[in-house]
This record gives structure tokens, C-alpha cells and sequence, in this order.
């Protein structure tokens, strides 16, 4: 079987794309190929002169507006300023792992930056996206667990590894609700996951389970990992596909329609998961 790369991305030549969190590692190496095949990238960055850097002398259309996806002010800014069509919206930006921290709207900082945030940006930016919105997600999603008596981690004990399994979990909950949401309305429009396996970045650089990034024979190389980002991007897959690595376990090799956890096919709790956030972010839950 032939393996899918970036030789095999589309023309995507009046395409406008936005990525949050791309002024490195996986977002920047998907910024840099859609752009390269033509597409209008749009990144979404809490350091705007670090990512203007980070695309300088790159071929393509790039544009840097500030956004940080905890800060829910920060969000509606970004999506206020928004005018015209986007044909896709990739949540790409992201922590693991982190101690455990409040943001400037009081809500938890990890689960702030992997999911809350995104929902909100999800549901104001819909309205202009006419392709896909891409959900970048993780493997260890299937570990997860949705508390949703205490979806913000107020009165749990915090474990930095549990709030981001949860937080991926949440993400792929989200894909569904939001795709049952735009079939039922008739919506062109379609939701898809994305998870690059393990891939060799600074994302898990501080935590203990960074340890697998030094056996090179389980991960992916950054470029590689940014396939499947690229190819539930651009690729014509179903609603509320997931897209990850072909290998054993889904941790790596190319990207391919694979299955999310049996946790993330359960409707009903996609559906008051979607209730319980749009609570905590005050988004209009259309």
C-alpha cells in the first residue's frame, strides 16, 4: 500500500486555513505544508514575533494574529475579528502534563488550553467555516475519564498526566456531538480528529512520560507526525473521522482512518459534556 505523504497533498490554492498554536512543532510543520501546496495559513499564536520568525523565508501565504486559546477573551477577540470564509479551523495548539495552574478566567489551565478553549473558538468561528473543523487529539485518549460533576478539576486531586488524557477524551467527545450537530442541521460541514501518535516534540519534554522519545523505534519523527493533521485536513474522509498512524497501537508510522476508543462513540455523555462546557465558557451552543 502506498504511504501517504506530503507529495500527495492537493493544490490548495484559495484555501484559507487557520491553526491555533502553530509557531512550532506540529502546528508549524502542518503551517508550512499547507502553505507550500498553496493554501492562505493563518496562525493563531500567543507569540506573535516568534512565529513571525518561524515562517520568515518560508514559500506561501502566512499570516500571524494573536490568540491564546486559554484566555477566553483572547478567543473572542480572535473570532470577532474573523470576516470571510474559512474553509478549515485546526485545534491544533496544546500542553500535557502541566501543574497544575488557573487561568485568567479561573478555569484549569491544561484543560483550558486542550479543550475548553477550542470548543469556544469551534462554535464562534462555525459560522464561517465552509470544509472542516480538524480536532487534534492523542492516542491516550483512551485512557481518559470525564468527571462531569468536576470537569474543571476544582474538587479532584489534580494529576497532570489524568487532566490531559481527560482533556484528549473531551476532545474526541467534542468531535461527535459537534458532527451529530451539523448533520442534523444538513451542514456540509464535517468534524475530524487527528492524532499523531508519539511524536519526537517538546510537548511532553517536562513530564515523565517524555522517557519514550528516546526509543525512536515507537514514535514519529515530527514530520511525520504532522501527517495525519495534514491528511484529516485535506483528505476527503467522513464526518467525525479519526486519523492516526497506521502502526501497532496507533503510535506510529503514516497516517491513515483508524478508530477512536470505545469511550469516544458514547453520544449521550457527548451530549452533556457539550451542556457542561458551554456552561463553563459561556459559549452559544448552536
Amino acid at each position: 500500500m502506498t504511504k501517504w505523504t506530503t507529495e500527495n497533498l492537493p493544490d490548495l490554492s484559495g484555501r484559507t486555513v487557520v491553526i491555533t498554536g502553530a509557531g512550532r512543532g506540529l502546528g508549524l510543520i502542518t503551517a508550512r505544508e499547507l502553505a507550500r501546496a498553496g493554501a492562505r495559513v493563518v496562525l493563531g499564536v500567543r507569540d506573535v514575533g516568534k512565529a513571525r520568525d518561524a515562517v520568515a523565508g518560508l514559500p506561501g501565504t502566512f499570516e500571524i494574529r494573536s490568540l491564546d486559546v486559554s484566555d477566553l477573551a483572547s478567543v473572542r477577540a480572535f473570532a470577532d475579528a474573523w470576516s470571510g470564509d474559512l474553509d478549515v479551523l485546526i485545534n491544533n495548539a496544546g500542553v500535557m502534563d502541566v501543574p497544575a495552574a488557573r487561568t485568567a478566567d479561573g478555569l484549569d489551565r491544561q484543560t483550558a488550553t486542550n479543550y475548553t478553549g477550542p470548543f469556544l473558538l469551534t462554535n464562534l468561528l462555525l459560522e464561517h467555516v465552509t470544509d472542516r473543523v480538524v480536532h487534534v487529539t492523542s492516542q491516550l485518549h483512551t485512557q481518559g475519564r470525564i468527571d462531569l460533576a468536576d470537569l474543571d478539576w476544582r474538587t479532584r486531586k489534580y494529576s497532570g498526566m489524568a487532566a490531559y488524557q481527560a482533556s484528549k477524551l473531551a476532545v474526541v467527545l467534542f468531535s461527535l456531538e459537534l458532527q451529530r450537530r451539523l448533520t442534523a442541521r444538513g451542514s456540509r460541514v464535517r468534524s475530524v480528529l487527528a492524532s499523531p501518535g508519539i511524536a519526537r516534540t517538546a510537548l511532553a519534554a517536562h513530564s515523565r512520560s517524555n522517557v519514550v522519545n528516546r526509543f525512536k523505534f515507537l514514535t514519529n519523527s515530527p514530520e511525520r507526525g504532522a501527517l495525519s493533521v495534514l491528511y484529516a485536513a485535506t483528505e476527503d474522509v467522513p464526518g467525525n473521522a479519526y486519523v492516526g498512524p497506521d502502526g501497532p497501537g496507533g503510535l506510529r508510522g503514516y497516517p491513515a482512518v483508524r478508530r477512536q476508543g470505545k469511550a469516544g462513540f458514547d453520544e449521550a455523555l457527548a451530549g452533556r459534556l457539550w451542556d457542561t462546557t458551554a456552561g463553563l465558557v459561556g459559549a452559544v451552543a448552536r
